[in-house]
């Protein structure tokens, strides 16, 4: 046989699959049960179990609570009073203000943009003298635990986009979601819960997508994991009648041989998180049910947070997000639904204050006496804000505001970030930001930042090239650190 055709042979591509799959496949196997083997850049902090091996500089924060409000809270009418605006309410808002800015086709066809300043009064609390509306009456008590930003703004003007936005950096689906950018790159304190892990609470408004949890490119495994509000807390933790825990194993035992001759052959990544989802979800069969079982908190506490056991609701979900904080999960997010109020705004607005202020407010408390605060950044707000003038008619009891993404107010607590503090200030329309604008990058870059993460350096390869949650743009917000 000739030695040279031989070498050239053995040197394709080809050869070179079809010789080397088995290592392939075990390299694979091998970077599940010790990702810092394969970890990338290190940095110079403390060692994670995720890919980042190292976070790049010591933390403030270990984990992230999210209070998202889906449907667009109304900053004008909780945050951001503007005596002027209630002075011209029924008069036409000013082009000087609005700036030829793009609306929605919701309110673009209305003969007038009459100006409706907020029927609520307004209060200042706390060091600081934060503004804060009647409806919030116990985020009150808290606000000196709590930085206020008044100068968000985003990019896009309707709800998915928006939501899609704030989940990825992107307005376009695909993309990781924030949970799962950290879980990829920080992983897992506790093996037997997920990184991520999402509650839902609230009716009506705009719908949920599974994917604003998702985790786009990212292999599937740090995607986050839905606790339902009825039945088991995640789809079928619970044996099925007459299938034991033993039994269970043997059939998981079983399964994953196979998965692991599959992948010893295929080396596909994909086999690898199925085998990591399948035993995450036989640890997860002993770990949820008693994590989700809230009736042996004391009584004190399930009244602080106006909890009841086995009826779903924000505040029973607040109180499992301190429980899954005190079991180091990595991001941790509630979405609450129906905050867009386009019309009955007064009504809308206060049930929906009266459904999440008083357990909010407990979470921030609960955490702070708990020693949690210092490394938990709680987070809460919406996609945008809402529109100094009305959606359709000005009532005496009732109106309405359509979509803004051009300033709104969001508020932080713990984590390393500044407390008693108010960032921002828009004018006198609440319409324009006049003062340290803080934009949805920002907000991202600053949040990993709490965490030990440079945004600029935690990034994925997909289709050529490198993908990171700011995108290309991003700055960390110095002044509201601590």
């Amino acid at each position: 046989m000739d030695l040279s055709n031989h070498i050239q042979h053995a040197l394709t591509r080809r050869a070179f699959l079809q010789k080397s799959t088995t290592g392939l496949g075990a390299l694979a196997l091998t970077s599940l049960f010790n990702p810092q083997l394969f970890a990338g850049e290190a940095g110079a902090g403390p060692a994670v179990p995720g890919a980042l091996g190292n976070l790049h500089f010591a933390p403030k924060a270990k984990r992230i609570i999210y209070l998202f409000m889906s449907g667009a809270p109304s900053h004008l009418d909780l945050f951001d009073p503007k005596p002027k605006l209630t002075e011209m309410t029924g008069k036409d808002l000013p082009d000087s203000v609005r700036k030829g800015q793009r609306i929605t086709t919701m309110t673009s066809g209305q003969k007038n943009l009459f100006c409706v300043g907020s029927p609520f009064k307004f209060a200042k609390h706390g060091t600081a003298g934060m503004d804060l509306s009647e409806l919030l009456p116990n985020l009150s008590k808290v606000v000196d635990d709590c930085t206020f930003v008044r100068s968000v703004f985003t990019d896009p003007i309707n709800h998915d986009p928006a939501v899609t936005f704030f989940a990825t950096g992107n307005q376009q689906p695909g993309r990781p979601t924030m949970g799962a950018w950290l879980a990829y790159g920080l992983g897992s304190d506790n093996r037997d819960l997920p990184s991520f892990v999402v509650l839902t609470s609230g009716g009506g408004g705009q719908t949920l997508q599974t994917r604003y949890w998702g985790s786009g490119f990212l292999p599937a495994q740090y995607g986050g994991v839905q606790f339902r509000n009825a039945g088991d807390p995640v789809l079928f933790v619970s044996n099925p009648d007459g299938i034991s825990a033993a039994t269970r194993r043997q059939l998981l035992d079983s399964t994953n041989e196979l998965n692991r001759m599959a992948l010893g052959t295929l080396g596909d990544p994909a086999i690898t998180a199925q085998i990591e989802n399948y035993e995450l979800a036989f640890r997860m069969q002993t770990s949820v049910p008693e994590l989700t079982d809230i009736s042996k908190e004391p009584k004190e506490v399930l009244e602080r947070y106006g909890a009841t056991p086995g009826k779903p609701s924000f505040a029973n979900n607040c109180l499992l997000a301190r429980r899954l904080a005190e079991r180091d999960v990595r991001f941790i997010q509630l979405c609450h639904r129906d905050w867009d109020h386009h019309g009955g705004l007064p009504a809308g607005l206060k049930t929906k204050c009266q459904e999440t202020d008083q357990a909010s407010a407990a979470l921030v408390t609960d955490l702070k006496e708990r020693g949690l605060l210092d490394d938990t950044l709680v987070i809460w707000g919406g996609e945008f804000g809402r529109t100094a003038y009305s959606q359709g008619e000005i009532k005496p009891e009732s109106f309405g505001r359509d979509h803004h993404p051009r300033c709104f107010t969001m508020w932080m607590a713990g984590g390393g970030i500044k407390r008693g503090y108010v960032h921002g200030e828009t004018d006198d329309f609440g319409y324009n930001i006049v003062r340290d604008p803080v934009h949805v990058h920002d907000l991202h870059a600053t949040l990993l930042h709490q965490l030990g993460v440079d945004h600029k350096r935690m990034t994925f390869r997909h289709e050529g090239r490198n993908y990171r949650l700011t995108d290309v743009a991003g700055n960390v917000i110095q002044p509201l650190l601590a």
